[in-house]
């Protein structure tokens, strides 16, 4: 995969406000008040950022937690992991492999079959749905 890099300044044109904020400050959405948390739609989640690829809606969950919820990204080298010890706890960020996108976190309570439960704010993914 290519890597996609441009500058803070880039991303603040190509993105809104809450966009840049989340995906590029690593900033995060209200619980429950994205447009993605309650959906269930078949198709792709996407990054808002660069189109990559991120989750398939086949592996989305409701963990109740407010954001959309994920059991396995689409693919093992679709993110990167960076431990997190911000807000004084010890969390894995997950981005984006191919724009580093900031996209939410990764846990370990969720359900079989990964017992992963990957945390993402809505405002980092585009859907695009199946026909």
């Amino acid at each position: 995969m290519e890597k996609l890099e441009k500058t803070l300044e880039e991303w603040r044109a190509m993105l809104d406000p809450e966009q840049y904020n989340v995906c590029r400050l690593s900033a995060t959405e209200r619980p429950f008040s994205g447009k993605y948390n309650a959906t269930k739609t078949d198709g792709v989640y996407h990054c808002v950022c660069c189109n990559e690829p991120l989750f398939d809606s086949t592996t989305k969950f409701d963990s109740g937690c407010g954001w959309p919820s994920f059991y396995a990204p689409i693919g093992a080298s679709a993110m990167t992991e960076i431990r997190d010890t911000s807000h004084g706890m010890i969390r894995t960020e997950v981005k984006c492999a191919r724009c580093d996108a900031h996209l939410g976190h990764v846990f370990p309570d969720g359900p079989p079959p990964t017992g992963l439960r990957y945390c993402i704010n809505s405002v980092c993914l585009n859907l695009e749905p199946r026909e």
